[in-house]
This record gives structure tokens, sequence and C-alpha cells, in this order.
């Protein structure tokens, strides 16, 4: 099956931000459709992508690779295999229903969806780019307008949140670039290619005091992306301040460059290090787990509950990080996509009730299921995903996970569970307080979705939990092939 040239799939949004810089900023319906055209356009060439990739044959597939500074060894090289195509559906997803979340927004509409649409273009380019060069400069391209988006037009604290996230984000930006130079450097073989790099690993790994050097400096720079506990602080605020639409690209996306950049660049390629650095990464998931966790019990803004839970569930992709076997690696990727997704939706639905009652106090709300049925209904079954309900794919991920860490380590799988005991509570909390109960008086008249355009985001985020949480083997059978090479790698 045929597949179409990937470039296609950064340059469509690419040329709908070219089209919008030409389109007058009051003519708001234009400016829309392009957009929604730029977003939707590629998600349909990923699910493309992700249909015919042959997961039988495995590796790398459908390559591009045009030399562009020989000198150094970068090239424009692009490729997929099972673990980024699916990042692609995730980043399709997100992208779009972020573009539909998004009429709320009136003010400065035009420079809005510009930067909204760099994002998706460096978020794309990051995970199909081959080439390290090109990973870090998508990977920049797509952090700095979440900057200025939420400066602009986040919440009350926006310059605080911003300058913070922009503060953590920046520094561990820096400290990969260190260990990334230092990896192109140590090869000896100029290049930033990570097929060749890959490719003479096997054969000549680096010696072990350079790996245990340089791999920790990769670990922690995308870790703070990830937010490794203790440089998770940025998050909550980052997410609760933000507009809805980078929200969820932030915490459903571009939070898993990081662990996709921890996979690619650190354990593959340094597997000596990460038996010696990632069982100290396990024990810090475990802080991520339970005490973000707890710190969500105690919040009374939705959103914050939903950020400091986004970070605590980032403990679970860690710890099967550290792993080592097809499992753990396994659930990591799928966890990657089922997070993503649930995400997203959570603070989609989040924002659609602070747009309508102007407040996410939930010692304000209250009954809201009576009069939103539509929002109340999905903000419960989201919470059942995110804790680990069968049915929904964060469950499937999670069992994945800790089956995969039982045997390596028993006791911090213990723990993590009891994680998914602080997550179920904090999440019936805020249901009982924000959606049960008797209806405040003022939020009577509230509006429910009832358009298909309004309900569309969050039938589409959250069709795609129940598809895989139902039928797993869509996603299993896909990404298998190239977790089992990366574990043989390790192994």
């Amino acid at each position: 099956m045929m597949a179409p040239n990937l470039s296609w799939i950064i340059l469509f949004p690419l040329l709908g931000l070219f089209f919008v810089c030409f389109v007058p900023a009051d003519n708001v319906r234009l400016i829309r459709r392009i957009t929604g055209g730029a977003v939707l356009v590629p998600f349909i060439l990923s699910a493309w992508v992700y249909a015919a990739y042959d997961h039988a044959a495995g590796g790398f597939q459908f390559v591009q690779n045009i030399p562009w500074v020989v000198p150094f060894g970068i090239s424009y090289h692009l490729g997929v295999d099972g673990i980024n195509s699916l990042m692609l559906i995730l980043l399709g997803a997100v992208s779009f229903a972020a573009v539909l979340i998004s009429g709320s927004v009136k003010d400065r509409l035009k420079e809005y969806y510009i930067l909204l649409l760099i994002t998706v273009v460096g978020t794309y380019g990051a995970f199909l780019s081959l080439d390290i060069f090109f990973f870090y400069f998508f990977h920049e391209v797509a952090a700095v307008p979440v900057f200025l988006m939420i400066a602009i037009w986040g919440s009350e604290r926006r310059e605080f949140a911003a300058m913070k996230l922009t503060l953590f984000l920046v520094a561990g930006a820096a400290i990969a670039l260190i260990g990334l130079i230092a990896l192109y450097l140590s090869t000896g073989l100029q290049t930033f290619d990570l097929v060749q790099i890959q490719q003479q690993m096997i054969l000549h790994p680096l010696p072990i005091a350079t790996q245990n050097w340089v791999f920790p400096l990769i670990v922690l720079g995308f870790g703070i992306t990830l937010t490794l506990w203790p440089f998770y602080t940025w998050a909550p605020v980052g997410y609760a301040e933000a507009p809805t639409a980078i929200s969820m690209l932030h915490a459903g996306v571009l939070k898993k460059m990081g662990a996709y950049a921890i996979i690619r660049f650190a354990i593959q390629l340094m597997p000596q290090a990460a038996h010696t650095w990632m069982p100290l990464v396990a024990i810090l998931a475990i802080f991520n787990i339970v005490y973000c966790g707890f710190v969500a019990l105690t919040q009374r803004d939705l959103k914050y509950v939903l950020g400091y839970s986004s970070c605590s569930h980032m403990g679970y992709i860690l710890l099967g990080l550290a792993c080592f076997n097809t499992l753990g690696l396994n659930g990591v990727v799928f966890l990657m996509f089922a997070h993503g997704i649930m995400a997203a939706l959570a603070f989609a639905l989040t924002g659609y009730v602070a747009d309508q009652t102007k407040t996410r106090n939930l010692d304000e709300l209250g009954g809201l299921l009576k009069c939103m049925p539509f929002i109340g209904t999905c903000f419960m079954m989201v919470a059942f995903a995110s804790a680990g309900v069968p049915g929904f794919a964060n469950f499937v991920a999670e069992v994945l996970v800790l089956l995969g860490s039982w045997d390596k380590y028993l006791w911090l799988t213990v723990l993590a569970v009891f994680g998914l005991v602080i997550t179920a509570i904090y999440l019936l909390k805020a249901i009982r307080l924000g959606f049960q109960g008797p209806l405040n008086p003022k939020f009577a008249a509230l509006k429910d979705a009832t358009s298909l355009t309004t309900k569309l985001p969050f039938v589409l985020l959250m069709a795609l939990l129940i598809l895989v949480g139902c039928l797993p083997t869509i996603i299993l059978s896909h990404i298998d092939s190239s977790t089992k090479t990366i574990v043989e790698s390790i192994q």
C-alpha cells in the first residue's frame, strides 16, 4: 500500500499558516476554515501513513533523505516506524480538536491561529525527523509559540505561568542540547543522522564512561519536558493559565516529545548507561505518581487538578522506560497515545465549562450534570479513563507498564498501583463537587454542547479512547516490531 510523501504532513499546516497571514484580520470565518483545513489534511495523511505502514517488515519506512549541510552531516531526513507513526495520529487528532475548541477565542484571532499552526508544524517535524539536528530544530519551533500564547491569551496569572514555563523548558532544552552535541562528537561519524548512528552503536558502542555522562544530560533535558520529578512545577501552572487549545496540545502531545526523545537518543543509543541510570529514574517516577497525585487531591481549581494529574501519569511512562522489556516499552508508547488523547479531552471539557461558568473553582460549581448532561457525561468518562477503568485505552497501557515493571521493581510497582487509587479519589471528588449535587442557581441557564460542530471534538477524542481501549491490537501489533528492536539493543 502506497503512502503519501511525508513532507506534505509538515507542509500543509505551513501552507495554512502562509495563507492565514494574507487574510484580513476581520475575516474570522475564512481564518477559521483555513486553519481547520490546515490541521485536518495532515490528520488524514497521518492516518493514511499509519494504515500503510508494514508492521511485519518493521524499521523506518517511507523514508526521505535530502542532504543539507554535508560537512556537518545534517540532512532533511524523514521516516516513520511503529512508534512515531502513532504519535502522528495523536497529534492529528488533538490539533484538529484544539482548532475546533478555539471558537471561544475572540481577541487577536489571526495571530492566535498563526501561532497555533507554528506549534503544529514544529511538532509534526520533530516526530518525523530522523536527523537529530532537525529534531531539535522542530522541537524548539513547537515550543516557542507556547510562551506567547499563554502570555497573550492566558488566564489571570498568565505572565507568571508563561515565564515559569519558559525558564524551565529553556533550561531543559539547553541541557539536552549539550547532551546531543556531546553524542554527535563522541560517535566520530560527523553526522546527525539517527539511522547511521544507530547502526554504528550496534557495531561499536560508545565507551561506557562516555555514555555515563552523556546519557543523564539527555534524560534530564528532555525529562524536564516530560515533567520528571522534581522538575515538574512549571506544568500545572502552565496548563492552568494557558488557553484551552494550548493546554490540550502541550499536555496531550508536546510533553510526549520528551519521552520520545529519551527512547530515541538515550535508551536506544546508550543501553549500558540506561542500565546504570534508569533505576534512579524509576524511583523518581514513583514520586511523580504518588506525590503529584496527593497534590492533585488538595486542589480546588479544576485545571490544577488536571495539571497535577498529568504530571502524576507521566510517572507511569518513566517507570515503563526503566523496565527494559517489550511489555514495559509497549506500555510506554501505548500510554503516550492514551494519555495524550485523555488529557486533551479533559482540558477541552474543562475549558468549555470555564467559558460557560467563568470559573474553574470546584467550590463554586456543582450540579452541572443537570444543565450540561453531554459535557458532564464526557467528563465522567474521562475520569474513568484516567483512573484506569477497563474499556478505555489508559487501562491497557497502564496494565502493560505494571506487568513490565513487576519483576524488576516489585515494591515500586506496588506504589504505582496505589497511585491509581489516589487518581480515582481526586477525580471522583472533582466529579462530586463539579457535576453532582444541587445546581448553583446562577448556572441554571448554561448551554450544553448541542450542535454537531460543538460536540465533534469531544466525540472524536472519546471515540479514540474507547476504540483503542476495546481493540488494543490496533496499536500493539503496530508498535511491537519497533519496540522489540529497541529492547534487543538494550539487552
